[in-house]
């Protein structure tokens, strides 16, 4: 198996992992989670996402987490958003980057809004935050299937992750939202996509529902993916999807990349110590098992 000799991490904690929970964090303890995070040198953090209260509450004080956070130079912070309202929301609030979705699951459409529709609409969120400088990550949301269609078309997947990159997307992420994906697939979609963007940047975006989070991961790298999404405590889920459990756990992953000799940038014993922030003020074990159990042995003596 192939290895890459380094990996960029985007840790989606405060965002994906954080909309799942019961608990509400208040705004000071989400400003002292991101900037633990910071401290433990990720370079990219999914901050926050701009969208209606309404939908996700968790969100609603999105803006004062971003006028608190101590911004780490060298670390790039990235808001979600659903359309061109949320757009305008992360300029206003100097997000450098933000993330557009679009499920390529046809269940997730109504008659009255079709995915043609969806793409449209993601389409204009996607150009207007170029035209005002932002750099785009367009989400391919169930690119490797759907707990209710199944299997997706691997066709269907690139259609939309075409027209979001035609509209000026500087970086392409397949989600795998209710952990559907295998390895075999994995390395086939990733091995598809990167021969269709061959000069934009592509993310894996993995969940462990059925514990081939790792695995995925191996299989991605294997096929020549350097970017990888991950929550601290594993933590995280689509309140909307079926079957969605948390992300692969960034210290799980931490784990695998020093065992495997590649580099991330990121301080593993930092990344614990927000594990550790983070069970505490959620107040429940999290999924994570480096944090349950810590190094092996053998990885602590080499």
């Amino acid at each position: 198996m192939r290895y890459p000799s380094r990996i960029h991490l985007r840790e989606v904690s405060p965002r994906d992992g954080l909309q799942a929970e019961a608990t509400h964090l208040s705004t000071k303890d989400k400003v002292d989670f991101i900037n633990l995070l910071s401290d433990a040198g990720f370079p990219q953090i999914n901050a926050v996402s701009f969208v209606s209260p309404k939908v996700m509450p968790h969100m609603a004080d999105a803006a004062d987490v971003m006028a608190a956070v101590t911004r780490r130079p060298g670390t790039i912070y990235d808001a979600t958003v659903p359309n061109l309202s949320g757009v305008r929301r992360a300029i206003e609030a100097d997000m450098p980057v933000i993330s557009v979705f679009i499920s390529a699951s046809l269940a997730d459409y109504r008659p009255d809004k079709t995915q043609d529709d969806n793409l449209v609409s993601a389409a204009e969120a996607v150009a207007e935050a170029r035209a005002n400088g932002l750099g785009v990550i367009a989400v391919v949301a169930k690119a490797f299937g759907c707990s209710a269609e199944g299997e997706i078309p691997f066709d269907r997947v690139l259609r939309l992750a075409r027209g979001l990159h035609d509209a000026g997307a500087t970086e392409v992420c397949l989600g795998d939202t209710s952990g559907e994906g295998g390895p075999a697939q994995v390395a086939r979609m990733v091995g598809g996509m990167l021969d269709a963007f061959p000069d934009t940047p592509l993310s894996l975006h993995f969940h462990d529902t059925r514990g081939l989070g790792l695995a995925n991961v191996l299989a991605a790298m294997d096929a020549g993916a350097t970017r990888f999404d991950s929550a601290v405590g594993g933590i995280g889920g689509s309140p909307q999807t079926r079957n969605s459990t948390g992300n692969i756990s960034t210290e799980d992953l931490l784990h695998l990349c020093e065992d495997a000799g590649v580099e991330t940038g990121v301080d593993l014993d930092i990344v614990l110590e927000a594990y550790r922030f983070l069970e505490e003020k959620l107040a429940h074990p999290l999924p994570g098992r480096l944090g349950k159990f810590g190094r092996s042995k053998r990885a602590l003596a080499s």
